[in-house]
């Protein structure tokens, strides 16, 4: 039984990121963002404690992100689609965690790629 209680979870799980992707046109850009970090990461050879903070970067925006998006979904559902100051306040703080962690993520990059950027640039 508790085999395929876990099965279930993990279909569960993938069944949640993967509508995240298909639903969240914000998502769909993180991807793209995480693909070109991931291909800059290849192209510059960073070390591997690099590589630690960019996927950590990259896990924890799309971790955010569905997190915003699943709190975005329950507040619709609870309010009815009728303005509620707390519903809106409950969006703009789970948009604004996205909007942290992406400073974070932006940060990351820039400390990781601009002095290999720079070095390719100088020589």
């Amino acid at each position: 039984w508790k085999n395929r209680d876990l099965v279930a979870s993990m279909e569960f799980a993938i069944t949640g990121v993967l509508t995240a992707f298909k639903e969240e046109r914000n998502m769909r850009k993180h991807l793209v963002s995480a693909i070109l970090a991931c291909l800059a990461g290849l192209v510059f050879q960073i070390s591997a404690m690099e590589w630690l903070f960019l996927l950590l970067a990259i896990f924890l925006v799309i971790s955010f992100e569905i997190i915003n998006s699943a709190i975005e979904n329950v507040v619709d559902l609870a309010s009815g689609y009728h303005f509620s100051m707390l519903a809106k306040n409950a969006k703009d703080m789970a948009a604004g965690a996205v909007l942290v962690i992406s400073g974070y993520a932006v940060l990351t990059g820039l400390i990781i790629f601009i002095p290999k950027i720079w070095k390719l640039i100088l020589g």
